[in-house]
């Protein structure tokens, strides 16, 4: 997995992701930068509440994508992801 250290892509995403953190952790979820890949796809980790919820889904389309997509249109594509531990 490849996470940009610093770079202005990066901090686009934490900021868009930093707007919507709010509305997650007032349900107990949260949402995590996982990876940026080289070819521009970022992928995400629900955490909290939001792993099990039923409307993870439309919160990912409606919000977190969205959010990204808007701070950073340079973003090919996000994809939430599972990292096993």
């Amino acid at each position: 997995m490849l996470v940009v250290s610093d770079s202005p892509l990066k901090n686009k995403i934490l900021k868009a992701l930093e707007q919507i953190r709010p509305f997650l952790l007032e349900d107990g979820g949260d949402v995590q930068l996982v990876e940026i890949t080289s070819d521009s796809i970022v992928r995400v980790e629900f955490k909290g509440a939001c792993r099990t919820c039923t409307m993870s889904s439309m919160t990912f389309n409606a919000g977190i994508e969205d959010a990204i997509l808007k701070a950073a249109p340079e973003v090919k594509r996000v994809e939430v992801v599972i990292v096993k531990k």
